[in-house]
């Protein structure tokens, strides 16, 4: 595609990213993630061997690409350690690959605690998090009570760190939630050690990325979750804890806004969702089951089932607009196959009249109806489908229908899991 490309989720997560940037990372020198934890989940499929990858960059399984996890990502050091273990051990290389940004901040055992301990409380939202740790890590971020990596890997500063913030953490522990306290010894002892091991990973990621740029790298930046997710122009309350959208790409790096480059914006055929939440499009029926069960919609991270329905085309507008995609990826078009119908939600309906566009009240979002047009399905199998020409008539008026909708282009149609069951028109 030229240039450097951001790549990001257009609806609430799970759009199939992983494929798009194990694809797209032959392009490319370097593979960055920019925001998120390991409550993300890219699932590639190489040949017959199944990849869940929640902090890894996707370009780390093509040979010699360099994978950054930038300093926006907050960062499991024990998920890390173990996928690293994990692609070592089906012969992936990682050593002199794959950094770390020494800004990334550390996502704790109290972080994970207090994931917990607040998804437990009664009376607020039910969001249902992961309980990954990556909210309480967050807000320690935002309220300067964080560790980094820089930290981390100095036994004597990581020390003077932790004692600090385990003696505010367990206060509130013990008297807040009753709970016992955290052990400090337990946990330096058990963190000093991932530091230790985690130490040649760690650099000055920020430092790096602009030295690429000076050399003319071509750098794929990847987004976790989807713009529904993201924590100011989602679904709020119902959210993720970071910045998910394009404009996260600058703030995560380090890099200015004018050296990003374009914007591929990946979305599903469908819709659908994990945890709570308006979800205006959702077929609670034999419908939902049956994208469910064709797509495989259960959480690469969680394993939970996923709540599916028709696409939202008022949802993915706003999410082409703040992200100013200029191309779009439709994925997991084939699940569509053998549906007498297929609807897309056009416009909302509330209190009798029409929304055009997409409510920040998520109270609003809750009571909408959805107004829905309707187009003729298919019943072939598009899997082994390798170009634009050879989808049935009904497929390609729904893409029609799709950029018609959205304003934008499809560049990329995923028919199958596979590396090369991905169609790229123009490509």
């Amino acid at each position: 595609m030229g240039g450097n490309l951001i790549t990001v989720g257009l609806q609430w997560g799970d759009e199939g990213k992983g494929k798009i940037i194990d694809v797209l990372s032959e392009q490319y020198d370097a593979v960055v993630r920019f925001q998120g934890g390991a409550n993300a989940g890219h699932t590639v499929h190489v040949g017959d061997e199944k990849f869940v990858l929640h902090l890894i960059p996707s370009g780390i399984l093509h040979p010699g690409k360099q994978c950054i996890i930038a300093n926006g990502v907050v960062v499991d050091p024990e998920c890390l350690a173990g996928e690293i273990e994990g692609l070592k051990a089906r012969g992936i290389d990682v050593e002199g690959r794959l950094w770390v940004g020494d800004r990334c901040h550390v996502v704790m055992p109290h972080h994970k605690l207090f994931d917990e301990l607040r998804e437990a409380e009664k009376g607020g939202p039910d969001i249902q998090t992961t309980q990954r740790g990556i909210g309480p890590c967050y807000a320690d971020k935002a309220a300067r009570d964080g560790i980094r990596f820089g930290e981390l890997i100095d036994p004597v500063i990581f020390r003077r760190r932790l004692k600090h913030v385990l003696k505010a953490r367990n206060l509130v522990l013990t008297r807040i939630y009753d709970a016992d306290p955290i052990d400090f010894d337990s946990v330096y002892e058990r963190y000093s050690r991932l530091g230790g091991t985690l130490g040649p990973f760690v650099t000055d990621t920020v430092g790096m990325l602009h030295g690429f740029s000076r050399e003319g790298r071509s750098l794929l930046l990847e987004g976790a979750q989807g713009s529904m997710l993201d924590i100011n122009f989602g679904t709020y309350p119902y959210v993720t804890s970071s910045n998910v959208c394009a404009g996260g790409a600058t703030v995560g790096t380090g890099l200015p806004p004018s050296s990003l480059g374009q914007v591929l914006g990946i979305a599903k055929a469908y819709c659908s969702r994990v945890g709570g939440g308006p979800f205006p499009t959702e077929q609670d029926n034999e419908t939902g089951e049956l994208l469910r069960e064709r797509g495989n919609e259960y959480g690469s991270t969680t394993g939970r089932p996923r709540r599916c329905g028709w696409l939202d085309a008022v949802a993915l507008r706003h999410a082409v607009q703040i992200n100013g995609a200029g191309t779009l990826a439709l994925m997991l078009l084939d699940v569509l196959s053998g549906l007498g119908e297929i609807k897309v939600c056009t416009r909302y309906r509330l209190e009798g009249r029409e929304i055009a566009d997409f409510p920040g009240d998520t109270g609003v979002l809750e009571n909408v109806e959805p107004v829905y047009e309707t187009f003729r399905g298919w019943s072939d199998d598009l899997t082994g489908a390798e170009r634009f020409e050879q989808l049935p008539a009904a497929a390609v008026d729904y893409i029609n229908a799709v950029e018609k909708i959205t304003g934008v282009p499809v560049k990329m149609i995923s028919v199958g899991p596979k590396r090369k069951q991905l169609i790229v028109r123009g490509g």
